[in-house]
């Protein structure tokens, strides 16, 4: 049975991630990296056969150029940041979660099985759809932990695996009559979706269409960095959380139940990525519908902004702002003839230019100090009598010195005849003592 401690991968890569001494030297390499990653995007839009100055403005135009545009960008904004913070959680403990998308999934199904079972008033039911979608992924999450606990199985792999259960969760909720799919009207078709949710169970927008609307979902969503961030940094949890994740042996001998803080925290990155499915769902981000596809990649770019972010949810604020912007700019491309798929190789070139300097200055820190020789100890020359004595003054005072014992003889000294009969007593004690 395997003891659910760290995880391998993610011990690795939060070490890996870490930039330590020299990080003047990892933001000049990461200033560079992006400069070649934007080069390289832009050569690749060329080779397409687009232009790189009408794709970028179109990319402007598209999440940026407007207050509605704005909306849309910050609409993305409030799942990636979710998503982000629930991943630097399982990173900082040693884990590395790579379910999101699954999670967000089951997140979603749990939010639409209590907002559309449920006949609750008013804004409660809203709540309701929160809290179930945030039980429901964080359930899911810790089945990993469970398996790891008594199987030995990997976090990684069981994560990853779990993502293409929920899919096929979600297609068979949605598919069947009696479970969310779609109710009939008349003799219409019906389609692989669930009923739209409730007006009461929808997060309200302030401001109002063509000005720039905040969706209460990404209010949310910074409430619950910053919180998490001053609670990783600033308590006694966090620092617990930071230990496990550096030395899960010190943890385990300074007393915290590694197994527990473990499965705790890759529950809250599953309940963090539930609620981001719970924001898909609510939101007018989407169709207020639980259908298969509707995840929209989220957990995976949400993955890639804590990546970026290196496991730091307040960083991973002003990341989930760029992952909006390029996801809300990226159905702009279509129309300058560039593929819309090149926005994800975009954010793959951005992703290697934030992650491989750390990774690579340790990597040759490392090796430079691993090629460096020896240093040579030179060894102590004990001090002994002088064997030749040197000229004295003879007008100087004679020094009394002190009389320095000669080498122990070895011979045998006289026995005394009083000893003769403990003399057994006091070679066996020599040796009980030896």
């Amino acid at each position: 049975m395997a003891t659910l401690g760290i995880d391998g991968t993610g011990q690795r890569l939060l070490r890996r991630l870490n930039p330590g001494p020299g990080g003047w030297q990892v933001g000049l390499a990461t200033v560079a990296t992006v400069g070649v990653a934007l080069g390289l995007s832009a050569l690749l839009i060329a080779v397409t056969g687009g232009s790189p100055t009408a794709s970028t403005k179109a990319l402007y135009q598209g999440s940026m150029a407007t207050p509605a545009a704005w909306s849309t960008s910050l609409l993305y904004v409030a799942p990636l940041l979710l998503v982000a913070v629930g991943a630097c959680v399982s990173a900082r403990s040693g884990f590395f979660n790579i379910g999101q998308e699954g999670q967000v999934l089951i997140g979603a199904l749990a939010g639409a099985w209590v907002g559309l079972r449920l006949a609750v008033p008013g804004p409660l039911l809203l709540v309701l759809v929160l809290l179930a979608s945030v039980v429901g992924a964080g359930v899911w999450a810790g089945l990993s932990a469970l398996m790891y606990r008594f199987r030995g199985v990997n976090v990684v792999v069981s994560t990853m695996l779990m993502t293409f259960l929920a899919q096929q969760l979600i297609s068979f909720a949605v598919n069947t009559p009696w479970l969310l799919q779609e109710s009939r009207l008349g003799r219409g078709t019906l389609s692989p979706q669930s009923n739209p949710v409730p007006e009461n169970a929808r997060l309200a927008s302030l401001g109002d269409y063509p000005n720039l609307q905040l969706n209460g979902g990404l209010v949310l969503a910074v409430v619950v960095a910053v919180v998490l961030a001053l609670v990783m940094a600033r308590t006694r949890w966090g620092f617990r959380l930071k230990m496990v994740g550096l030395n899960p042996a010190a943890a385990r001998h300074a007393g915290v139940r590694v197994g527990a803080l473990g499965g705790i925290a890759l529950a809250i990155s599953g309940a963090l990525a539930g609620l981001a499915g719970a924001l898909l769902l609510t939101s007018p981000v989407g169709t207020n519908r639980l259908q298969p596809g509707m995840s929209l990649n989220i957990g995976w770019d949400g993955l890639l902004v804590a990546l970026v972010a290196r496991n730091n949810p307040l960083l991973a604020i002003p990341v989930a702002v760029l992952f909006g912007v390029l996801r809300a700019g990226g159905s702009f491309l279509a129309a300058t003839g560039v593929p819309s798929f090149l926005v994800d190789v975009v954010k793959a070139l951005l992703v290697l230019a934030f992650v491989a300097p750390p990774v690579v200055i340790g990597m040759l820190r490392r090796r430079r100090l691993a090629d460096q020789p020896a240093t040579p100890t030179t060894p102590t020359t004990p001090t002994t009598a002088a064997a030749s004595p040197e000229p004295t003054d003879p007008s100087a005072p004679a020094t009394p010195t002190a009389s320095v014992p000669g080498p122990r003889s070895t011979a045998p000294e006289p026995a005394d005849p009083g000893d003769a009969g403990t003399a057994g007593t006091k070679d066996a004690m020599e040796g009980r003592l030896a």
